[in-house]
Order: structure tokens, then C-alpha cells, then sequence
């Protein structure tokens, strides 16, 4: 079983946004992705946007997966518990649906920002939104 660790932030909401992704299997991490996504991100974009590069990612790597992920939001909603009314938010979705139909098996948690490995893929969307210097607190 391969495990995805992913996480996407924007800075102001919408604002400048980010994510991180850890790929791991018996434990081990085997292989870590970040990238910016633009300076008009929302929050729930940005992890869905996360989401998606760690499916894309686990493909690799076998055909099943339980992604972990410290949206609540985007996990219920891709477990089909919450309905998903927001037309930006729907097109990620489908996006991300239409990448996990090719694994044979997959499952969605949810974690706490606290767990070590979400807390790294925290980081590496930190990293990111730094390095193009936008502050922690990002005033538009």
C-alpha cells in the first residue's frame, strides 16, 4: 500500500497558494513534490490541487493508495459525504476522480496538522509561498 501525505495553503484566501505532497511506503518516504500555484489560490483549490499531484504521484508506485490529507472538506467530499457546490471546486473533483478510477483501491483519511508526516508536507507548501517572498501573513 502506498500513502500520500498532501497539503495545499493559499496566503489571504484567495491569495498567493501552494502545495506539498510526501509519497511513502513501509514507512520510508520515497519521493516529495511541491510547486506554486498562482497569487489567487483559494485554500480548498490549493488542496485539491495537492490531492491531485499525489494521486499522480502514487500512480507510480502501485495501485493502491490511502491518501491523507488535514482537509476535512475535501476528504468528505471525496468519500461522497458532502455534496461539492462550488463550480472550481467541482472541476477539481472530477479531476481528482477521474486519476484515482485507475488505482484498484483507494482510501481517503483525515489527519491533524500535528501528525508528523501532514507536518511536513506543511512545510514544503511554507517553503514554497517563502521563497517567493510572501509573508506568513500576506495583505493584499
Amino acid at each position: 500500500m502506498i500513502y500520500t501525505n498532501s497539503d495545499g495553503g493559499a496566503r489571504g484566501n484567495p491569495g498567493p497558494g501552494a502545495i506539498g505532497v510526501l509519497i511513502r511506503k513501509d514507512g520510508e518516504i520515497i519521493t516529495k513534490d511541491s510547486g506554486f500555484l498562482g497569487t489567487r489560490v483559494t485554500n480548498n483549490q490549493a488542496e485539491y490541487e495537492a490531492l491531485i499531484q499525489a494521486l499522480k504521484m502514487a500512480l507510480k508506485f502501485g495501485k493502491e493508495v490511502t491518501c491523507i490529507l488535514d482537509s476535512e472538506l475535501v476528504v468528505k467530499q471525496m468519500l461522497g459525504e458532502y455534496k461539492v457546490k462550488n463550480p472550481k471546486l467541482r472541476e477539481l473533483f472530477l479531476k481528482a476522480q477521474k486519476i484515482q478510477d485507475k488505482f484498484d483501491k483507494v482510501r481517503y483519511l483525515h489527519a491533524s496538522r500535528e501528525d508528523k508526516f501532514q507536518s511536513m508536507a506543511d512545510e514544503l507548501v511554507n517553503y514554497e509561498l517563502d521563497k517567493r517572498g510572501f509573508r506568513k501573513y500576506y495583505k493584499r
